[in-house]
Parts: structure tokens; sequence; C-alpha cells
């Protein structure tokens, strides 16, 4: 496939208010199934488990993989169904998340209206999911919230018949550790977490990158994303307090936290999830950021500037790599499971995949879609290839994982100490 810079679905020139997802991304999601954490964690479990602080069902981890249960009041599709046609295809995503070209294309092909449904964070997904006499046909989980939505169906199980490019994943997906066999879920984008930067501005990249965050002659135009679980974790990382980013340990936590609060008066440090405008832009020097950003940020770049302004750290060291995925899945609620099923495997296309990362900068972990062929194709500059994220990164990278109440807690309370300052 040849590189197309006229096609509207690889070039966007708008603002993208959609990586505002992020904000809450991994956390506060105890509450977010109803108004509290009692009435849904009782639905999951009749032990006390939701009173004493820990997780109803055991946590998935790399070590410790879990296959999500199937029930039978909840089954998968049959076989050989059509695909249904006319009315609307709801999707529950991010706003921008997909590419415009694609959705319209799926819609033309099968006689569907696509409609998005956008929210910020799962908070509000996970309220508009649940909201009476509401269906959505796609929704886009994270492993963090992945088991809570299984456990209280609102999730149907996949029918692999009907996606047969689902070879074209990379194998590590294919049985991930948070739905071995894939029994919910395919995944839609692989992410890492570093430090975007301005290389016309910072003429020497610390061996540490994180520790640009707390330079002071950029302060005033540093950033750090307005995540509670990747700012903490960062610290941990940073001052080598713990290599558990999702530790349960208040000390830790806090030893991390107090060193993001110095950050407010050494260099006036700001939250956003807007590093793909603001360092392209010029308000942003530094700013912690998903390796999505850096591959999107080159459009909007200034007229007249190159790539070459913009400079991406992660750590060399795999072990050190913070990551994650978003993933996809059908909504138990769906008038139009088929034909989700279809768009799915659409997604899983290489072709498809690849115009779609063209439009939001996020990887899909497409086996063909490699970091050498992407720069060949023309969509990330050489200089920019530290945003591509590598299997090899899943085999001892670092995942925020879904952690128990108590836990959660500890991280908010930290958090909102640094916010209150901030």
């Amino acid at each position: 496939m040849n590189f197309d810079p006229s096609d509207p679905s690889l070039r966007r020139r708008q603002p993208r208010p959609q990586l505002a997802r992020r904000d809450v991304l991994r956390g506060g999601l105890w509450l977010t199934l109803g108004l509290g954490a009692a009435p849904w964690l009782a639905s999951c479990s009749n032990n006390n488990t939701a009173q004493s602080g820990a997780a109803p069902y055991a946590l998935a981890r790399p070590d410790k993989p879990v296959t999500l249960p199937f029930k039978d009041s909840n089954p998968p599709i049959e076989n050989g169904l059509d695909p249904e046609t006319g009315g609307a295809f709801k999707i529950l995503n991010y706003d921008q998340y997909m590419a415009p070209g694609v959705m319209k294309d799926f819609g033309d092909q099968h006689g569907v209206q696509v409609q998005v449904t956008p929210y910020s964070n799962y908070d509000e997904m996970l309220a508009k999911i649940r909201a009476p006499g509401e269906s959505f046909d796609l929704v886009f989980p994270g492993p963090s919230v992945l088991s809570k939505m299984v456990y209280t169906e609102l999730l149907q199980p996949l029918n692999h018949s009907y996606i047969p490019h689902f070879t074209n994943i990379w194998p590590e997906y294919q049985d991930p550790w948070y739905d071995r066999q894939a029994r919910y879920t395919v995944p839609y984008t692989i992410y890492g977490t570093g430090v975007l930067y301005r290389a016309d501005r910072v003429t020497s990249v610390p061996e540490v990158g994180y520790d640009l965050l707390w330079d002071e002659q950029y302060a005033g135009k540093v950033y750090l994303l307005d995540d509670m679980q990747e700012a903490i974790g960062m610290s941990l990382l940073r001052n080598n307090i713990s290599t558990d980013i999702n530790t349960s340990d208040p000390d830790l936590v806090h030893q991390a936290t107090d060193s993001l609060k110095q950050l407010i008066d050494l260099v006036k440090i700001k939250t956003d999830v807007s590093a793909y405008s603001e360092v392209p832009e010029g308000t942003a020097t530094i700013h912690q950021c998903w390796s999505g950003d850096p591959i999107a940020g080159q459009y909007y770049l200034p007229k007249g500037e190159t790539p070459d302004v913009l400079g991406y750290w992660r750590p060399d060291d795999p072990s050190q790599r913070v990551i994650g995925s978003d993933n996809i899945a059908i909504p138990k609620s769906s008038t139009k499971p088929v034909l989700a099923h279809a768009m799915i495997n659409d997604l899983l296309d290489n072709a498809i995949g690849l115009r779609n990362f063209g439009w939001n900068g996020y990887q899909p972990p497409l086996t063909k879609l490699s970091a050498h062929y992407l720069i060949d194709q023309g969509y990330i500059p050489a200089n920019l290839m530290n945003a591509v994220v590598l299997p090899k990164d899943f085999d001892s990278g670092l995942t925020f994982y879904e952690v128990s109440p108590t836990t959660e807690a500890l991280w908010r309370t930290s958090w909102s100490e640094f916010k209150a300052g901030a």
C-alpha cells in the first residue's frame, strides 16, 4: 500500500479532544458501575469482599492470567448468521478514536448509519452502557475494566468464526493474560508512555528522560499527564522507589506523590492530555505523554516546521517501559451483533488498520504493521521511531492492572493531594 497524504483519513489538522479519554483511563473504576462499589460488587459475589476491600474475583496479571467465564444467560451468537442491515450501527467510543472514512465506508457497505456516542472516561462509558433502554453495538474497554464488565454481563462473548482476520494480530494478543482465548475482546490499539519534547529547545536529554520534567529551565512549559496512575507510576520509576507501578504500599505511593509535589513550585507544573498539539505548537516544551501523541503530533506543527523539531523519549530498557492497550468488545445490548463482528474483522484487516492508524496515531498490534513498515510507508519519521511499541515490550514491560478497591482509594487520595496543589 502506498502512503497517500491526500487521503483525509490519514491526516488531521483540527484539535483532537478525544485524547482526553485517558484522564481516568485506568482509575476510579470501582465506583463507576452504578453509584458506588458495594451494589455492583454484591451482584458479583456472595461473600464480604466488597466490604473488606478485596476484589470478588481473581485480578488478571501476566503471571496469573484469567479465563473469563461463559454464562448460560449470555451465550455467543450462533455461526453462519447474515449481517444485520438498515438503521443505526451504534458505537460507544472515545471521541474521534476511529477514522471517519473507515466508519463511512463500513456504513455504505452494509446499509447502516454508523453513529458514535462519545465518552471521556470509563465512568461515562459505564454509565451510558448501563442506561435503561440503551443499546450499543461496539465498545472499547481496557484490561482494567474488562472483568467488571464481563461479570456484570455488560459484554457478550465473541464468536471467532466471524473474525478471520484475528490471525493478523500479534501472537501476544491472540491469547492475552487479561482475557485468555480472547473470549470477549480483540485488541484495538497499543501504546507506551514517555516524554515528548521540542528538540529545538531541549539540547540535552538526560539518561533518565523523566528528569526533564524536573528541569527548572523549562518552568512554565512542563506538563504531566492528567492521569493518576501514569503520573504516580512515572514518579515511582524515576525516583527508583519501585518498579511495581500497581503498588499497594502506602509509603511508596506517598514517596512518589511527594516527588510530584516538588514540581508545583519547581516548574509550575500543569496537567492535561494534549501533548499531541501543545508540544508541536510550542505551548509546552516538555510533556509526559502516550506514544500515539508524537506520531499524531507531526500534523500539528506550524507551517514550515518539520517533524525533526520533535523528540520522544522512552526508557531503553524494556523492563522499565510502561505499556498498555485498548480493546474492542460487543455489548450484550447490541441489536446488530453479527455486524459488530464484521466491523471488528474489518479493523483487524491490515489495510483498514493502517488507514485507521493514520487517523488516530495509536498503533494497532497487527503483525504486518511493524516499526520499519510504518516508517517505510511514511507514517512515522525516523526520529520518532521510539514511539513505536514493539512485541518485545510486552515480554518484560510494565502495565497498569485492575487493582483492589483499597489500592485504588490509596492512589486516588494521593493524586487528589497533588492536584489540589497544582
